[in-house]
């Protein structure tokens, strides 16, 4: 396995990538163009610079999250045509740059999704939360609230410049239906493959997150089920999954080793997020240390079934709680991302010397 770190950028992260040099077993950075709008082409100039800036700090750049999809695309408009060209010239410049898989999601209006940034817990760390009784009502509230937790720092998805379109939005997805969804998905995997087989990258899809209905919209990376039913749409290795530990656990009904054993049996997981989390009644959980004994997780097994599967993807540790005072976007500080990175290597040590 190759252990990763998520990096927004030197503009766009609190976080440098010489910090991120010093973790003992990590050489993967998971790289984005942070200010590209979704539907655009990425400039060859800019990811050039991203390669540079990453090999210069003496790490590597193989993975991009992520190149977001535009709207259109997912809505299924007639615009949609010329916005998949834009993103298979993204992909065959990435290609050029040496990236091996793009990590993407396909929700509707938001990326994930939670009603508390800094979520208190006993030790007096915060963390990321999610109370499915906070998006019952209007999505309006839920979208200034958004606004008014934003620093100089926004998680991702829910940038200020996006919020403003999402009135516009939601009345365009009335009645648009799962199948609806997953059929633009389809049409968009049968349009990009083809380039992503000629020059070399995976897709592979993130789980919604959560995985469950939010404010009416469809949502069709939920289960076991679903991914299923995506990698079939366009059989082949270059449409994968990212299979993200803590989305499909927030559903107690997601079997994670099961639909590990599966689908990295099926060579179809390039990229694995690691993230624990605690889940409480009806959908609600708060993240949590990457340790099993800190979640509803237990990491040791995550681990050693991925190593029992033959994983030799990448894996990154996920969301991370605000530790020692520490500042910056939510989630993705260094501290407690640092410390998953490390409890990460070595379950991952433990268990490929106990598998020889």
């Amino acid at each position: 396995m190759k252990m990763s770190f998520r990096w927004f950028g030197e503009d766009a992260d609190p976080v440098k990538l010489q910090q991120i040099r010093q973790l003992p077993g990590v050489d993967q950075i998971v790289g984005t163009l942070f200010d590209q709008p979704a539907g655009a082409a990425w400039p060859e100039a800019e990811i050039a610079a991203l390669k540079h800036q990453v090999a210069a700090a003496g790490m590597k750049l193989e993975v991009i999250e992520s190149v977001n999809i535009h709207e259109d695309i997912k809505l299924g408009r007639p615009s949609r045509d010329q916005y998949i060209e834009n993103y298979i010239t993204t992909i065959k410049r990435l290609a050029k740059y040496g990236i091996k898989v793009i990590c993407y999601n396909f929700m509707p209006i938001f990326d994930w999704t939670r009603t508390d940034l800094f979520y208190q817990l006993p030790d007096g760390s915060t963390d990321l939360a999610f109370d499915h009784t906070q998006v019952q009502g209007s999505a309006q509230a839920m979208i200034a609230k958004a606004k008014a937790a934003h620093d100089e720092y926004p998680m991702p998805g829910w940038e200020p410049e996006r919020l403003d379109d999402l009135a516009t939005l939601f009345t365009a997805y009335e009645g648009v239906t799962e199948a609806d969804l997953a059929e633009n998905l389809r049409y968009f995997l049968a349009a990009i493959i083809p380039t992503c087989e000629a020059v070399g990258i995976k897709m592979a899809i993130h789980p919604d997150d959560p995985p469950q209905p939010l404010f009416g919209l469809p949502r069709i990376v939920k289960n076991r089920d679903d991914l299923d039913r995506i990698i079939h749409m366009v059989d082949s290795p270059m449409n994968g999954l990212t299979l993200c530990v803590g989305s499909l656990g927030e559903d107690p009904a997601n079997d994670v080793p099961a639909i590990i054993r599966e689908f990295v049996g099926l060579d179809r997981v390039p990229f694995v997020h690691a993230r624990n989390l605690k889940r409480g009644e009806n959908g609600d959980f708060h993240e949590t240390a990457h340790a099993s004994s800190a979640g509803s997780i237990d990491m040791y097994e995550i681990i050693n079934t991925l190593t029992e599967s033959g994983f030799d993807g990448y894996i990154r540790p996920d969301h991370g709680r605000m530790i020692w005072g520490e500042t910056g976007r939510a989630g993705y500080g260094l501290y407690d991302r640092a410390l998953g990175s490390q409890y990460l290597n070595g379950l991952i040590e433990a268990c490929a010397k106990a598998a020889k």
